[in-house]
C-alpha cells in the first residue's frame, strides 16, 4: 500500500502567498486620484496572468483587450477602438469557461459605462483628465487636506503647540478630530505596504492632550473688509467656516438653535468618547478669532424665529449649516408605542445633561452605524439590564467602526446580527413588550460589494424587551429653506459642490444638510471650502498660511513595527460611567509611532512644502 502524506504548502507556494499579500497592500495603499484607465489595465494584466490558458476567450481574448487598453494610454487608438473593446469584452463574458475570464471582462465593461468620457479624454488629448493634486495619500484622504506627514513629524520632536498650529490650518476642531475622527486619512497610509496604518489619530490626540486647543494662539487676523457673513449652525461645520471667515476679515455672525454650540458634536456623541470640556476648548479658541454667537435663535417662519430673506437683506452673504437633527421611521407596525425613542431624542438628553433612566430596562438598539453604538453603550451606562443590537445584516457588514462594536459586546451588548425588525410589539396600555425579528440569510453581492441580507426560510423570533431605540438614520429640516427659494432634493438641500447656488446669489451651504449625515470631518471640510467661496464671492482672495516649520526627514531605514494602538479603560468599570474611556500615547508610544511615518510627503512624490507648511 503507498503511503499518504499530509500535504503541506512547499517554498514556492509560500512565497506566492508572500506575493499575493505584498500586491494587496500595494492596492490598499495606493493614493486617490489615480487614473481608472490605467488602474484598468493593472487589473487586467493580473487577471490574465492567472488564467490557465485552456479557454480561447481568457487566453486570447484579455490579451486583446490588454493590447487596446494599451493604445488607449498610448495615444493609438480611435473612438471605433472602445466599441471593439465593448465587442470583445462581451464576448469574453458569455464564452469564458471559469470565472476569471468572465470577472476581467465584467470589469472592463464596467469600466467602459462608469468613467467612458476618461477613455474617450485619452484618445483626443493623449492624457489623463485626472489630475492629482494632493499626491500624499493620507493627506488626498483626508477631507479637510490637514498635512498629516507634518504634524506627526512635529509630534514626534515634541513640538505639540506647533502640531495643533499647523493641524489649525485646515482643521479648526484639532480635539475633536483627535478623539472621535472616523480617521479616512489612515485608509490609504503607505505603511500598510509594510505592516499596518499608522495611528494618525492616536498622534493627533497626543498634541491636543500636551497643548490644549484653548491654550494654543490663533493666527493674526486679516484687516477688516467690513463685510458680515450670516452663519445658519452653530455645529462644526458652521463654526469652521466662521472661524476662516474672521481670519480673512470678514465678520462672522453665527445663529445657532439650541442653547450651547457644537451641534451633534455635543448633542450626538456620549461624553464617554468626547467630553464636553474637550469640545469648549476648541470652541473657545475659535471665538477667540472675534465670532459674534446668538444661541437660542432658529431660522423659520414662526414669530421668534428669524427669516432666511431677512438675513439675506442684513447681511454680504449666507451659509446654511444645519445639522440632520431630525430622525427617521423604520416604517413597522407599533413603531409608535410608549417606549420606542429615537437615537437623535436619546443623545439629545443625553448631551443637555437629562439623560433618560434605564435602570432594570430591557433596550434594543435597531441600527448598525456608530450612532446605534453611541445608544447602545450609553444605554449599558444608563443602568438597563440587557441591551441587544437587531441588525440585518453581519456583523462585517455593519458601518460602525469595528472598535465601536468590539467596545459595545465587551461591555455587554448582545448582537442580533441578521435579524431585520419587523414588528413591535405593546400591550394593552400601549407599552413596548418585545421587538419581533424576521431571520435573514445572507445573499447576493449588490453594486457596492456588500452582501445584500435576504429573508430566512425560520420563523419569526420575538426579543422581549421595554425599549425601542430606533437608529436607522436622521434628516434635516428643510422646509423653510426649501419656501425661501433654496432648491431642496430628496430631503437635502442642492448645492452646487463650490457651496453655492445658480437660483439665488450670496447663499450657500454644506455639511450634513447637503449630503445627509456625514462624519465630523467632512463638516469642518465642507466649512473650509464654503469660507474660500464666499470669500471669492464678496471679491477677495485671502489665504490662510501657516509658518511652522516642519522637521527634516529622519533617514534612519523603516523597519517592520507594530502599531501603537491606544490603550481604553477595563470595560468592567468604564460601563458604569461616563467618564472617558480612552488613554492617550505615552511620550515613549508617540515617538515610535512618529517614526513608522514614510514621509511620503518627500519621498516618492517630490518636496511639496519646501521645508514649510503649504497653504491653501
Amino acid at each position: 500500500m503507498s503511503r499518504l502524506r499530509i500535504s503541506t504548502p512547499n517554498q514556492a507556494q509560500l512565497t506566492v502567498e508572500r506575493l499575493y499579500k505584498d500586491l494587496e497592500r500595494h492596492i490598499v495603499a495606493s493614493p486617490p486620484g489615480l487614473c481608472p484607465v490605467d488602474l484598468q489595465l493593472s487589473f487586467l494584466r493580473v487577471c490574465h496572468a492567472q488564467t490557465c490558458g485552456k479557454c480561447v476567450p481568457c487566453r486570447v481574448g484579455l490579451l486583446q483587450l490588454s493590447k487596446m487598453l494599451e493604445d488607449v494610454l498610448e495615444n493609438r487608438a480611435t473612438l471605433a477602438t472602445l466599441d471593439l473593446m465593448l465587442r470583445t469584452a462581451s464576448s469574453i463574458a458569455d464564452s469564458a469557461d471559469c470565472a476569471i475570464g468572465y470577472e476581467a471582462a465584467v470589469m472592463v465593461l464596467a469600466g467602459l459605462k462608469g468613467f467612458r468620457e476618461d477613455y474617450v479624454y485619452h484618445i483626443e488629448h493623449g492624457k489623463c483628465s485626472y489630475g492629482i493634486t494632493q499626491p500624499v495619500p493620507c493627506v488626498a484622504l483626508c477631507p479637510a487636506g490637514v498635512d498629516v506627514p507634518g504634524y506627526i513629524a512635529l509630534v514626534g520632536e515634541k513640538r505639540y503647540a506647533d502640531a495643533v498650529t499647523l493641524i489649525r490650518k485646515d482643521n479648526p476642531f484639532p480635539t475633536a478630530c483627535a478623539l472621535i475622527c472616523e480617521h479616512p486619512c489612515e485608509a490609504r497610509c503607505r505603511r500598510n505596504m509594510i505592516d499596518s496604518s499608522v495611528n494618525i489619530r492616536g498622534m493627533k490626540r497626543m498634541a491636543v492632550d500636551n497643548a490644549r486647543a484653548n491654550t494654543v494662539p490663533v493666527p493674526e487676523k486679516a484687516p477688516s473688509t467690513g463685510k458680515k457673513v450670516a452663519i445658519i449652525g452653530g455645529g462644526p461645520g458652521g463654526l469652521s467656516a466662521a472661524y476662516y471667515l474672521e481670519l480673512m476679515g470678514h465678520h462672522a455672525v453665527v445663529y445657532e438653535e439650541k442653547e450651547k454650540l457644537g451641534g451633534m458634536l455635543r448633542y450626538g456623541i456620549p461624553n464617554y468618547r468626547f467630553p464636553r470640556v474637550r469640545l469648549d476648548e476648541d470652541i473657545e479658541a475659535i471665538l477667540s478669532t472675534g465670532v459674534e454667537v446668538h444661541t437660542e435663535k432658529k431660522v423659520g417662519k414662526k414669530e421668534d424665529d428669524i427669516s432666511l430673506d431677512k438675513l439675506r437683506k442684513r447681511y454680504d452673504a449666507v451659509y446654511i449649516a444645519i445639522g440632520a437633527h431630525v430622525d427617521k421611521k423604520m416604517g413597522i407596525e407599533g413603531e409608535d408605542s410608549e417606549g420606542v425613542i429615537s437615537a437623535v431624542e436619546m443623545l439629545r438628553s443625553i448631551g443637555e445633561n437629562n439623560p433618560p433612566d434605564f435602570t432594570g430596562k430591557r433596550v434594543i438598539i435597531v441600527g448598525g452605524g456608530n450612532v446605534a453604538m453611541d445608544c447602545t453603550r450609553s444605554a449599558i451606562r444608563l443602568g438597563a439590564a440587557q441591551v441587544g443590537i437587531a441588525y440585518r445584516r453581519r456583523q462585517e457588514d455593519m458601518t460602525a467602526l469595528p472598535e465601536e462594536v468590539e467596545g459595545a459586546i465587551a461591555e455587554g451588548a448582545e448582537l442580533y446580527s441578521l435579524n431585520a425588525p419587523i414588528k413591535i410589539e405593546a400591550d394593552a396600555e400601549g407599552k413596548v413588550t418585545a421587538v419581533w425579528i424576521e431571520p435573514q440569510i445572507i445573499g447576493p453581492i449588490d453594486a457596492w460589494g456588500r452582501a445584500r441580507p435576504v429573508r430566512a426560510d425560520r420563523e419569526l423570533e420575538r426579543i422581549p424587551c421595554d425599549i425601542v431605540v430606533v437608529a436607522v438614520g436622521q434628516g434635516i429640516e428643510s422646509h423653510h429653506f426649501q419656501e425661501s427659494g433654496v432648491p431642496v432634493k430628496r430631503g437635502v438641500i442642492d448645492a452646487l459642490s463650490e457651496s453655492g447656488f445658480h437660483e439665488i446669489a450670496g447663499v450657500f451651504a454644506g455639511g450634513d444638510c447637503v449630503t445627509g449625515p456625514a462624519t465630523v470631518i467632512r463638516a469642518i471640510a465642507a466649512g473650509k471650502v464654503a469660507a474660500a467661496n464666499i470669500d471669492e464671492y464678496l471679491g477677495y482672495h485671502h489665504i490662510i498660511s501657516c509658518d511652522v516649520e516642519i522637521p527634516q526627514v529622519n533617514y534612519e531605514d523603516k523597519e517592520p513595527c507594530g502599531r501603537i494602538n491606544l490603550r481604553e479603560r477595563e470595560a468592567g468599570k468604564r460601563k458604569n460611567d461616563f467618564d472617558e474611556i480612552e488613554c492617550t500615547m505615552t511620550e515613549q508610544e508617540a515617538a515610535q509611532e512618529a517614526g513608522r511615518c514614510l514621509r511620503c510627503d518627500h519621498y516618492g512624490y517630490g518636496n511639496l512644502k519646501g521645508g514649510r507648511a503649504a497653504i491653501w
